[in-house]
C-alpha cells in the first residue's frame, strides 16, 4: 500500500527502511525519545531557603531517635545505630513474643503459668510473684509492661518456651524477621549483659511493629497502674501523666544504661515514636522526653499531597492506542516536612518519555519527587492509571513514518 507526500512514494520496503533508520537513531526499539525525562511540575515556587528546624537541636541523651510513623521520616538521629544497653526497654521484645503466641492461639490470656524458685529470687524491678504459685498470662503481661517485673518475664519465658534459653531463641529469631538490624538478646528482662544490646532505631522499629501487629494487646502499654500480691505499682512512663497523647511504651534504667525511654505519642492522625537512652536522672528523662515530643509536633507536620488513584499528570505514550496515559500514585502520598518549609515545597514528575505501549494499569512508569529546603527528598512510585493497548500494525507503520518525515506523531 502506498502513501504520497510531496511527490514521494512510500512503499513497504521504503517504510521498513525508514523505520530501521528511526530505530537506529532512537537506539531503543522504536522508542524515539529514550532518555528524555518527564517535565518538572512544581506545586510551589522555590523561595528563600528556610532555617533547618533540626539545626542546633541538642539533647543530653547519649542516644536519641525520633520518627514520624506514618511517613517513616526521621526527625532526630543521635547515635541511633550505635549499640546501647536497652535495660527494661528490651521487655518490649519479650512482650512481643507473648503477643505473637496469643495471636497464633498457642496460648490464652487466662492460661496459668508456674512460678519457679529462680523467677521468685530474680532481683531488680519485681512484680513480686509468689514462689510455687500459678499466675495468669494476663496478669504477667501487666507485671512485665506496667510494673517492669523481671520475675514476670522469667515466668512467661519458662512457662511458654520451657526455659529462658528457648525463649531467647524465639526473641532473636523474631528480631531478624521483623527488621531489627542490630539487636541481640541475652536475657528476657534487660539486666546488664555484654551480649545484650539494641539500637535506638531498632527500638523504634520494634515499637512500630508492636502497635501495628497487635492492636488488640497494645492497650497494656497505656495502663497507668496495676496491683498484684497486694502491692500496687504505677506505670513508669512519665509521658502517660503529662496529657500529651502518650499511649506507650517502656522505660528502662540500670547504672550502665542510665535512664531511658521508648515512647509513642499520638495526636489526631499523627504518631511519633521517641527513643532516648543514657539520661542522668529520672527527672531528666521526664523533661527531655516531653521537650522533644513537643518540638516534633510543633516544628513538623504531615501533608497529604495525593490520595491513591488521584491523577498526578498525563504521560505521552509511544505507539499506543491512546496518545496519553494518566499517572497516579498507588497509595496515599503523605510527606512530613518542617512547617516553615511547606511553602517552599516542590513536586516533580519524573519518567522516561514517551512510555512505550502497551501499558498496563498499575504498571510502575516513573517517580514523583517531593523536595523542600533542608530535608531529604521524598520519592513515590508513579503508576499508570489506565490500560493503553499497542497500535495495530498499520497504525505503528504510519506513526513511525510520520515521525521520520515530520519529527512527531500525526
Amino acid at each position: 500500500m502506498a502513501d504520497r507526500k510531496i511527490g514521494r512514494v512510500y512503499t513497504a520496503r521504503s517504510i521498513a527502511a525508514a523505520i530501521a533508520a528511526v530505530l537506529l537513531a532512537a537506539g531503543l526499539n522504536g522508542h524515539p525519545a529514550a532518555g528524555a525525562r518527564g517535565h518538572a511540575k512544581p506545586k510551589a515556587a522555590a523561595a528563600q531557603v528556610t532555617a533547618n528546624p533540626t539545626a542546633g537541636m541538642e539533647t543530653q541523651a547519649t542516644h536519641a531517635f525520633v520518627i514520624e510513623v506514618e511517613t517513616g521520616t526521621v526527625l532526630l538521629d543521635k547515635a541511633a545505630d550505635e549499640h546501647m544497653p536497652p535495660a527494661s526497654m528490651s521487655k518490649i521484645m519479650t512482650a512481643y513474643i507473648v503477643f505473637d503466641m496469643l495471636k497464633q492461639g498457642r496460648a490464652k490470656l487466662d492460661d496459668e503459668l508456674p512460678v519457679s524458685e529462680r523467677a521468685w529470687r530474680l532481683q531488680g524491678s519485681k512484680m513480686f510473684v509468689p514462689i510455687g504459685g500459678r499466675i495468669k498470662i494476663d496478669d504477667l503481661l501487666k507485671g512485665v509492661i506496667i510494673q517492669s517485673g523481671n520475675d514476670a518475664c522469667l515466668v512467661l519465658a519458662e512457662g511458654l518456651a520451657g526455659s529462658e534459653e528457648a525463649f531467647l531463641e524465639l526473641m532473636n529469631q523474631k528480631a531478624k524477621e521483623i527488621g531489627l538490624k542490630d539487636s541481640h538478646f541475652a536475657n528476657v528482662d534487660g539486666l546488664p549483659s555484654a551480649d545484650h544490646w539494641m539500637t535506638a532505631r531498632d527500638l523504634a522499629t520494634l515499637s512500630i511493629r508492636t502497635i501495628q501487629d497487635f492492636p488488640e494487646y497494645y492497650h497494656y502499654y497505656s495502663e497507668m497502674g496495676y496491683e498484684f500480691n497486694n502491692i500496687k505499682q504505677g506505670n513508669r512512663n512519665p509521658l502517660l501523666y503529662k496529657g500529651v497523647g502518650a499511649d506507650g511504651l517502656k522505660t528502662g534504667h540500670t547504672e550502665e544504661a542510665g535512664y531511658s525511654l521508648t515512647a509513642s505519642v499520638k495526636r489526631e492522625d499523627r504518631r511519633i515514636i521517641l527513643v532516648l537512652g543514657g539520661l542522668p536522672t529520672m527527672k531528666a528523662r521526664a523533661q527531655e522526653s516531653e521537650r522533644l515530643i513537643e518540638w516534633a509536633f510543633r516544628e513538623f507536620n504531615d501533608y497529604k499531597l495525593f490520595a491513591a488513584g488521584d491523577k498526578v499528570d498525563d504521560a505521552e505514550v509511544w505507539l499506543g492506542s491512546d496518545p496519553k496515559v494518566p499517572l497516579t500514585v498507588g497509595k496515599d502520598l503523605v510527606v512530613t516536612l518542617p512547617r516553615r518549609a511547606r511553602k517552599d515545597m516542590k513536586v516533580t514528575v519524573d519518567y522516561d518519555r514517551p512510555i512505550p505501549a502497551p501499558v498496563k494499569k498499575g504498571q510502575a512508569v516513573g517517580k514523583l519527587v517531593v523536595t523542600a529546603p533542608d530535608v531529604p527528598p521524598t520519592e513515590a512510585t508513579l503508576v499508570a492509571g489506565a490500560d493503553v493497548d499497542r497500535m495495530d500494525a498499520l497504525g505503528r507503520i504510519a506513526t513511525l513514518a510520520g515521525y521520520l518525515v515530520w519529527g512527531g506523531r500525526h
